[in-house]
């Protein structure tokens, strides 16, 4: 990290939580505006994604599986993970 970005940095943390969140908004805003891209190319892609599932639901090249199987599972593998 720069000099510049450290200052930055310890300054924010002189900040209430309430201004340090308005800050990082801010920030996370002004990367936004950077990398800017068209919300009409996000729904193109997403409706793109749709349509592939939807098409390997149809064709019977994805196994569906039950909802609560699948909750099961990743419970498990928390609770694994945590023991």
């Amino acid at each position: 990290m720069t000099i510049m970005a450290e200052h930055v940095y310890e300054a924010g943390l002189q900040l209430d939580s309430a201004e340090r969140v308005a800050v990082a908004h801010r920030l996370l805003q002004s990367l936004d505006a950077e990398t800017a891209v068209d919300q009409a190319d996000i729904d193109a892609a997403w409706s793109d994604e749709i349509s592939a599932r939807i098409d390997e639901i149809l064709n019977g090249t994805v196994e569906l599986v039950d909802w609560q199987d699948t909750l099961d599972k990743a419970r498990a593998i928390i609770d694994a993970k945590h023991a």
